[in-house]
């Protein structure tokens, strides 16, 4: 069973954990912009690499392109009606944006956490309804604990703005009802379109993004001397790096067992 996680996963993770304090400490730095869409894309890519690999090339293509779809659909909904998050809007920072309402990199930030979510939460045996309906609700679940250390730290940045406030460090409860249903969908519709639980054990690498993302915003809000948000952080980076580590070893038992069985001769 691997002992530690991979090295550039270790790198990312301290270099976005690094970018996180500096996004703080220099939150005038020129290109800014620039910098939260590069950002964002080198987060993303190892988890979508990961899902590139573990589904085939159609269906994992198709699965982001639907998340993409729901993402704005739900943003756009949400930024033009207050439902299902309550009021809030997009800062300057995050590139262009889509009708001038929802940046164009959305996709890129928000499918590599579904993804992620799902492969932390698989159960061991998925094979009835209920633990497929569980396994959706716990997917769910973890999205609104990562956006628990998300949220508090973009508004720090600057990234998005709620005007009305709210009970969690600006945040209204509303948003993590409304990222209760969104997650939800998005959590459903990835399952139901890889088919996922007539599949090997999840990639390790589909958690790595989520890692990364929590490593960076965790430094954010830790330097912005907030106390929740880094310490569910931590906790939620330690939990996701054990899941990691399981699935690694499932991983490796699943293919020795194949090449095992390769090994072994068919009865005529």
């Amino acid at each position: 069973m691997p002992i530690s996680p991979p090295r550039y996963l270790i790198i990312l993770g301290l270099i976005f954990a690094a970018a996180g304090f500096c996004a703080v400490r220099f939150p005038d730095a020129p290109g800014a912009g620039v910098s939260s869409l590069i950002s964002t894309l080198l987060i993303a890519l190892p988890t979508l690499v990961a899902f590139w690999r573990f589904i085939s090339a159609g269906i994992a293509v198709l699965s982001f392109a639907a998340l993409s779809a729901v993402g704005f659909a739900v943003e756009i909904t949400g930024i033009a009606t207050g439902f299902p998050y309550g009021e809030f809007y997009y800062g300057a920072n995050l590139g262009p944006k889509l009708a001038g309402i929802v940046p164009y990199a959305l996709p890129f930030s928000w499918a590599p956490l579904v993804l992620g979510a799902v492969a932390a939460t698989k159960p061991a045996v998925p094979e009835t309804l209920v633990r497929r309906l569980l396994w959706v609700l716990m997917a769910a679940v973890l999205l609104i604990a990562i956006d628990g250390v998300l949220d508090p730290g973009a508004i720090r940045l600057g990234l998005w703005v709620w005007p009305g406030g709210g009970a969690y460090y600006g945040i209204p409860l509303s948003n993590y009802v409304g990222w209760l249903l969104s997650s939800t969908l998005a959590a459903a519709l990835v399952l139901v379109l890889g088919n996922w639980w007539k599949h090997a054990p999840p990639a390790p690498g589909l958690l790595d993004s989520c890692i990364v993302a929590l490593a960076f915003w965790t430094a954010v809000t830790l330097s912005a001397k907030l106390s929740l948000p880094p310490l569910l952080g931590g906790v939620l980076i330690a939990c996701l790096l054990i899941r990691r580590r399981r699935l690694s070893a499932l991983e490796n038992h699943f293919h020795t067992r194949r090449q095992v069985q390769g090994r072994i001769p068919s009865p005529r």
